[in-house]
């Protein structure tokens, strides 16, 4: 055996073992909630269909033809006039129909089920957030709770959760692959998400649509808890976070990572790698959206609990823009 394969094999176990040993569910094939349980048996189904109608014929027909065709054949068949055959037109198109057809129930079925507008079914009022995407980082705002954080989007287990989502920068994509289902993000629009995690647990969140030199580090984490751990992660967070008002959301504004941030607001420091705030009443993200969509630096007074805030257009700051940005 040599150094490379063994190397290779070592290799291949530590990302395995690595894979196993993570607290952070991060497929659509460890589902952690409804959606992602049905994407996983959508991803199944399209699999094995595509194993029946497209690999299995394949593999049925190969050693036939090698046979037939095989070299030393005492027999062969010479047709130099053949033109046309019905059995062979019938059986070259009725496979890719038959596929078609069968996958676009399968596709059409599914579409319907995962509608990210469609509520989910729940005992309980589903949980309000709003999203906010800009460069590099999400903005989570809980607006019944007074609350809104960076870094983390914790959720009560067992309690759907109704997400508003826009972007105050270039288009974005949202995605947590444990809890199923992606949607964009874009600016002056507003996207809707319902999502359900029915268990506690951390789940990878992203933004899968590059927007420039900071798109690896825009990530989050689904924090799945259970209610009272939750409510007790909202009043924590509304004891300790930083009021959110016109000169902190300039500075969430700007073009940076989410450690850039941590290092210009130091009451930020303290808080594990997460950011927390207060807010002041309901109207921030509408504020967001009516100012992207308009192309206005100035978010009315209520926005804010202070009165007469303005900030500037996100990924708007003095001097020559970074580059890397689409």
């Amino acid at each position: 055996m040599s150094r490379r394969f063994l190397w290779i094999l070592v290799s291949g176990a530590v990302l395995l073992l690595s894979a196993c040993d993570s607290n952070i569910h991060m497929t659509f094939l460890d589902p952690q909630g409804p959606v992602a349980d049905v994407q996983r048996w959508h991803f199944y189904e399209v699999l094995g269909i595509m194993a029946v109608l497209v690999a299995g014929p394949i593999f049925l027909l190969l050693p036939i033809f090698a046979w037939r065709y095989r070299y030393g054949n005492e027999r062969p068949k010479y047709t130099p006039k053949w033109e046309y055959s019905r059995f062979l037109e019938i059986m070259s198109w009725s496979g890719p129909i038959a596929i078609v057809l069968v996958l676009s129930f399968f596709v059409w079925r599914d579409t319907a089920r995962l509608d990210p507008y469609r509520p989910l079914a729940s005992d309980q009022t589903p949980l309000r957030v709003q999203v906010i995407g800009y460069d590099w980082k999400w903005l989570f705002i809980y607006p019944d709770q007074g609350i809104a954080s960076i870094g983390t989007l914790a959720i009560p287990e067992g309690r759907a959760v109704s997400m508003k989502i826009t972007s105050a920068t270039v288009m974005q994509s949202l995605f947590i692959p444990a809890l199923g289902s992606q949607i964009y993000a874009m600016g002056g629009m507003v996207s809707q998400l319902n999502l359900r995690a029915d268990k506690a647990g951390t789940s990878l969140g992203e933004n899968t649509m590059y927007n420039g030199d900071g798109f690896h580090q825009q990530k989050f984490k689904a924090q799945a808890m259970v209610p009272d751990d939750f409510e007790a992660w909202v009043i924590n967070a509304r004891t300790h976070g930083l009021p959110l008002d016109a000169d902190t959301l300039k500075l969430v504004s700007q073009r940076g990572s989410r450690q850039e941030l941590i290092a210009a607001l130091p009451g930020a420091r303290s808080m594990g790698g997460s950011l927390y705030f207060q807010i002041a009443g309901d109207g921030l993200f509408d504020a967001v959206v009516t100012a992207t969509m308009q192309g206005s630096v100035t978010l009315p007074p209520e926005a804010f609990a202070a009165a007469g805030a303005t900030i500037p257009k996100a990924g708007k700051t003095t001097g020559p823009a970074p580059e890397g940005r689409q």
